[in-house]
């Protein structure tokens, strides 16, 4: 009888599709890490206008349409929750409150998508009944839609 097993090593060369991280993934992560080593660095006495700067930085490097509701996005969430934090987190601009993520923005570009993401973590108290919405495709922002996005954040903030 023929022997028709592989070796371990010819299967997994081969195999490139793998369960591993993208390299968008890997990007996200390394600016995870450079965020935790500024956070250690400044301390945590670290100024909230440092955190702000560093958003509208981020916000200012993204390509249009998503620069243009990452500005409109920052403003309505100052506007309707100005206790929350800007920071960064995992590269993209974030709100805290109590040095916990509560909502966020990630660009299309960020991770190859077709639409922006405006999401909210589970330090949002948006709980509502079983189920609830944790994030929105954002393609463009309406009156109405900075309305909804305005009675979320402060929901979530609370």
């Amino acid at each position: 009888m023929k022997d028709t097993r592989k070796s371990a090593k010819s299967t997994t060369a081969t195999d490139k599709t793998s369960g591993g991280f993208s390299d968008e993934e890997r990007g996200a992560m390394k600016e995870r890490a450079k965020e935790l080593k500024a956070s250690a660095r400044r301390g945590p006495r670290a100024d909230k206008a440092d955190g702000e700067s560093a958003v509208l930085a981020k916000i200012a490097e993204m390509p249009e349409p998503d620069r243009a509701l990452g500005e409109r996005l920052h403003a309505v969430i100052k506007a309707s929750a100005p206790a929350l934090s800007p920071r960064l987190w995992y590269g993209m601009p974030a709100y805290a409150k109590d040095g916990k993520v509560v909502c966020f923005f990630q660009s299309a570009q960020k991770f190859n998508t077709r639409y922006a993401t405006f999401g909210f973590s589970d330090q949002a108290n948006l709980d509502e009944g079983a189920m609830w919405p944790t994030a929105f495709a954002v393609t463009k922002l309406t009156a109405a839609d900075e309305a909804r996005i305005g009675t979320l954040v402060k929901k979530a903030a609370s």
